[in-house]
């Protein structure tokens, strides 16, 4: 049996991780959304994050250890793919892994039962996409636009991918949910493929 990874992100409509004096979730998290994120469905499987995450997180999660988000955060396994940090990782329930990420996600995927899914860290979600190692991409788009705040634009970088659409869901009447099944583009398509003679 293999393991399934998704790609998974917040995202602003116009495509950027987070926003310079915004709050979490640009401050529109809602009940709906906020109990579907706390649903069993969403913790069963293993995380996967760079060091930039890493330490983001478990920050927070050292500041905030009542918080229940985090509080499962804790409990998650999680691995962690960075060449800086040294093991071992105070986080519980973390393993570091310090060599190449794409071959280790490919022996996980082979020999895993749990589901996996990234946590952030778009360069690790972009080198996992590069390798044809994603199985689902998925978005959960805020209905704001920060062009003049906006830090961390997710698609930089990026080949050129085609999505077909297996999900949609709408959240508290203005959040969106996209799962995709995404396939890598091999060069741009010919006057043929957009139906043109």
């Amino acid at each position: 049996m293999s393991s399934s990874l998704m790609v998974d992100f917040i995202i602003s409509l116009d495509g950027y991780a987070s926003a310079e004096g915004w709050p979490g979730f640009w401050g529109m998290e809602g009940p709906e959304y906020l109990a579907w994120l706390d649903g069993d469905a969403e913790k069963q499987h293993t995380s996967l994050m760079g060091a930039t995450t890493y330490r983001l997180m478990s920050g927070f999660a050292r500041e905030m250890p009542d918080d229940p988000g985090f509080a499962w955060l804790t409990e998650m396994p999680k691995v962690v793919f960075s060449s800086t940090l040294r093991p071992p990782l105070s986080w519980a329930n973390t393993e570091l892994v310090q060599g190449d990420a794409v071959p280790a996600v490919r022996d996980m995927k082979r020999d895993g039962t749990r589901p996996l899914r990234t946590l952030g860290s778009l360069s690790l979600s972009r080198s996992l996409l590069e390798a044809g190692l994603v199985d689902r991409f998925r978005v959960v788009v805020f209905p704001v636009i920060t062009g003049a705040t906006g830090k961390e634009r997710i698609f930089d970088a990026y080949p050129d991918v085609t999505l077909d659409l297996v999900e949609s869901r709408t959240f508290d009447g203005r959040l969106q949910l996209l799962e995709y099944v995404p396939t890598i583009v091999d060069g741009p398509p010919s006057a043929g493929d957009r139906g043109e003679s």
